[in-house]
């Protein structure tokens, strides 16, 4: 029965169904075949999202937008000049610091990718072409999910259990963050020196650095407090994403007051559309997976795998290796839900930190929203920049390659991912 259900969803969702019409239907084809009365579907699916953790998810999408509409990133874009400094290629280094800085409160790669579009690109590509400067977006939007706080991590930590905390996989996330981070400002430089980029931005200037914190103290503060108050115990994920929705609108309506009453009508609804596609899909899924849990799938993947491997090291190539596969195919929410009932549970019996486990898992699928030919990201740059898809995978190569290289190192030294979490106490 498992394997149909499976059949069903990537036949599905190959040929181009919507994923949560597919894992839908792939739930019914699954309650059908095993005779279960239907009137249970309905229950499913409402606890699946009746949850409190999961209310997060579309406030951390509220938080993103109401950032783009009340003028804060052009403040953090601001912010960076002043970092940066004049240097070649130096605008592209504003971009990945911007996305960075936005990352540090949206959690979400697709509105980070829509934000940093929209107000990056007009400036990007009157210095270095349309289609490098819709790649340097597009690498900026995915470190959204990895630099906390994630609305990847919130899923994966959802669908994991108890046995993985969404403050410990932040905090997983912090190191590896920061070294994709300097790594694509790297990449930057470099293709920019090799192709003749000119010199961008102002020179460095003290006095200049310190009246942008200055005038954008109150913007910075925002990460700062809501990163520190989930980790540090002052409220949960859910609470910290209502704090920072909240103050957001304080710095649209008070500080930079670009934001009207007129435009929330347009923020509500375009978070809500996005969070509409991610809790239709955890409700259908969640059918998916108890039909998963009912015919002993699990069990029967599990002795498959040490079948193959007995080597937690090999096991966690052997994840790695499918699911770059899978995040060619599959848009990552569906793969989070459908993918980590089966596999968490395996990788904590093979002695693999959990935290380790479930950092790697979303590092990997977030690569999987950079590669044709589902990549989500892909198809959000490309929309708004207009740039054709085959200029914009050639240009996002580079970055690509250094994510996957992040990837390798995690899996060879998981003290990076684990070190800071376990240092604080999860």
């Amino acid at each position: 029965m498992s394997l149909a259900v499976i059949a069903v969803f990537l036949g599905l969702a190959i040929v181009g169904m919507p994923l949560a019409f597919a894992l839908g239907v792939a739930a019914l084809a699954g309650l059908l075949m095993a005779d279960f009365d239907l009137a249970i579907l309905p229950t499913r699916l409402m606890n699946a999202v009746d949850s409190f953790p999961l209310m997060s998810i579309p406030l951390f999408m509220l938080t993103g937008e109401v950032m783009l509409k009340a003028g804060i990133m052009d403040r953090l874009v601001e912010l960076a000049n002043a970092f940066i400094g004049r240097m070649r290629g130096g605008l592209a280094q504003v971009a990945i610091v911007s996305g960075a800085g936005l990352a540090s409160v949206s959690g979400a790669a697709v509105a980070d990718a829509s934000a940093l579009s929209s107000t990056l690109v007009p400036s990007l590509k009157n210095e270095y072409g349309l289609g490098f400067s819709a790649g340097i977006v597009a690498a900026a939007a995915n470190l959204g999910p990895i630099i906390p706080p994630s609305g990847a991590m919130i899923v994966y930590a959802y669908m994991a259990g108890s046995s993985v905390s969404v403050g410990g996989l932040f905090m997983a996330g912090v190191v590896p963050g920061l070294i994709l981070f300097v790594v694509l400002m790297a990449l930057c430089s470099l293709i920019s020196w090799r192709r003749g980029y000119p010199v961008t931005g102002a020179p460095i200037s003290l006095a200049n650095i310190l009246r942008q914190l200055r005038r954008n103290g109150l913007v910075i503060l925002l990460p700062i407090m809501v990163i520190g108050g989930i980790v540090g115990g002052a409220f949960t994920p859910t609470e910290g994403a209502a704090v920072g929705c909240c103050y957001a609108l304080f710095l649209g309506f008070c500080v930079t007051r670009r934001l009207r009453l007129a435009d929330l009508p347009d923020v509500i609804v375009t978070a809500a559309k996005t969070t509409a596609v991610v809790g239709a899909m955890i409700a259908f899924a969640s059918t998916v997976t108890f039909l998963f849990t009912i015919d002993m799938l699990p069990l029967k993947l599990a002795g498959l795998v040490e079948g193959i491997t007995r080597d937690p090291s090999a096991f966690l190539w052997l994840i790695a290796g499918m699911l770059l596969v899978v995040g060619m195919f599959l848009e990552s929410n569906a793969a989070y839900i459908m993918l980590v009932p089966l596999f968490h549970p395996i990788a904590v019996a093979y002695g693999i930190d959990p935290l380790h486990f479930g950092f790697l898992f979303v590092l990997n699928l977030v690569i999987g929203m950079l590669t044709p030919p589902v990549g989500v990201i892909l198809f959000v740059v490309c929309g708004i920049t207009k740039v054709d898809m085959g200029t914009l995978v050639r240009e996002s190569w580079p970055f690509i390659a250094a994510m996957y290289a992040l990837l390798a190192l995690c899996i060879v030294c998981p003290t990076l991912v684990t070190a800071l979490p376990r240092a604080m106490g999860y």
